[in-house]
């Protein structure tokens, strides 16, 4: 089974605060997500392995560490997942970035993947699938399956705020797929909104209703 770590850094918890506030404007919605991203993708990184190198600085020969060549890669699933993006770049700049698209059919309320975008050393690489809310669970499996159709072997998801029916369903999917979140709600109600959640994220991100 897979794990489930709820980072309770207080800047993350400080920032997600602000993101719940129905009264945060999309400007600042935008830029906190953003925030708490970089700060999400500090703590998801923590186990990177490292190797030692030996380089000069202006007084003489040091040695020290850098990331051992694994290869990272992003996911967001479209649309709201593009808004974490940019955050996590700016701390994993040489990371590459893929895509997944997914609707919902109006019939079955199963989600249909509609464009997928990979880099092309997909085996190679350790995904980070990202969106920022975890609900139904629906989208995330449908993404991950999307990913290891193409081969990938080595993925974690990331999301602002999980319900426990979505990170179950995920879970049941794909028990070797690690969740990390910023904080675990109470529940999902009768339309499927995380409650307390934040609202509709894409919408509060891009500024559409």
């Amino acid at each position: 089974m897979s794990k489930v770590f709820v980072f309770d850094h207080p800047l993350i918890q400080h920032k997600l605060t602000y993101i719940r506030d129905k009264s945060t404007g999309t400007k600042e919605f935008r830029e906190l997500v953003d925030e708490v991203a970089a700060l999400m993708a500090f703590e998801i990184t923590r186990d990177l392995p490292l190797q030692e190198v030996t380089i000069e600085t202006p007084v003489g020969p040091a040695k020290s560490k850098t990331i051992a060549g694994k290869k990272l890669g992003l996911v967001p699933i479209l649309r709201a997942g593009l808004g974490m993006v940019d955050g996590i770049l700016k701390l994993i700049p040489a990371a590459k970035v893929g895509h997944v698209g997914l609707y919902r059919d109006p019939e079955t309320l199963q989600p249909v993947e509609y464009y997928v975008k990979l880099p092309t050393d997909v085996e190679e690489r350790e995904f980070i699938v990202i969106d920022p809310m975890l609900a139904t669970g629906g989208s995330a499996v449908e993404a991950i399956n999307s990913l290891k159709k193409r081969g990938a072997k080595n993925m974690k998801l990331m999301c602002l705020i999980a319900a426990p029916e979505g990170v179950e369903i995920v879970q049941e999917a794909h028990p070797d797929v690690d969740i990390y979140l910023a904080a675990l709600d109470e529940k999902l109600n009768e339309k499927g909104y995380i409650v307390p959640g934040l609202g509709d994220a894409g919408d509060r991100l891009f500024g559409t209703k």
